[in-house]
């Protein structure tokens, strides 16, 4: 199968499937509901894949996470550049859950296939990590061998009453100067920011009703500046922590 763009290759059959609620669709863009049906990584809070089939869509309705619904993997790429600056990206007016939010560079959700959820190495969130990228922000200049992986979060959060996240998420590293660019229907506006202006940014942003996106709120609050250091000295194995923070 292609959705929006990508191949989405399908899941076993061997599990439970979880039942997908009614929800008006049609206020979104086309592109954005096609990418509901991806098939995700249901996991327990301790990241140990369930026997579950959920779709994006469901994964991502309050309903079902209130009413004891199982978290999913996800991953957070933070992408620097020789200068030690931070690309970030704003998610598009199109996004169904936390548009118009400013994020870290690219944070999506891997596939629930045997590519994807390769635990040696992390390897099936950072060959996702490298499928998101190119889809987002046409980077195709990024191996796996680029990424390091330098911790886990569990966290919960609703985008607005309706759809919200509950991931157990993948916070993928990477230094490298790269050209890159923007899919309008995923991603609004980049920059790249300086880690002594990062908190006058978002700042900044969100008096213009650009707010920063949960997952990435919390990346700024408890951890960021450590790993900025780290790149800054090159020392970023010191950091690698893949305990799971619970930040719910």
């Amino acid at each position: 199968r292609r959705v929006h763009g990508e191949y989405c290759p399908r899941t076993r059959t061997n599990m439970a499937l979880v039942s997908q609620g009614e929800v008006d669709l049609s206020q979104y863009h086309d592109n954005q509901v096609l990418s509901l049906n991806e098939e995700l990584i249901m996991v327990n809070e301790d990241d140990v894949p369930q026997p579950v089939v959920a779709s994006k869509k469901q994964a991502h309705l309050m309903q079902y996470l209130n009413n004891g619904g199982l978290p999913h993997r996800a991953f957070s790429v933070l992408l620097f550049n020789s200068k030690g600056q931070l690309l970030l990206q704003q998610r598009s007016d199109d996004k169904i859950t936390f548009a118009r939010n400013w994020a870290n560079s690219c944070c999506s959700h891997p596939w629930s296939s045997p590519e994807e959820m390769e635990p040696h190495n992390q390897l099936g969130v950072k060959r996702a990590a490298l499928r998101r990228m190119k889809h987002e922000l046409n980077i195709e200049g990024l191996c796996v061998d680029d990424l390091t992986c330098v911790g886990r979060i569990l966290y919960k959060a609703s985008s607005d009453g309706l759809w919200g996240e509950y991931e157990v998420d993948y916070i993928l590293i990477a230094q490298k100067d790269i050209e890159v660019g923007r899919n309008p229907e995923e991603v609004a506006d980049i920059a790249w920011v300086g880690r002594n202006e990062i908190q006058s940014f978002l700042k900044d942003k969100a008096t213009k009703a650009e707010p920063t996106s949960p997952w990435f709120k919390l990346l700024v609050e408890h951890s960021l500046d450590r790993w900025w250091e780290a790149i800054e000295q090159g020392h970023l194995a010191n950091v690698i922590d893949l305990n799971i923070r619970r930040w719910t």
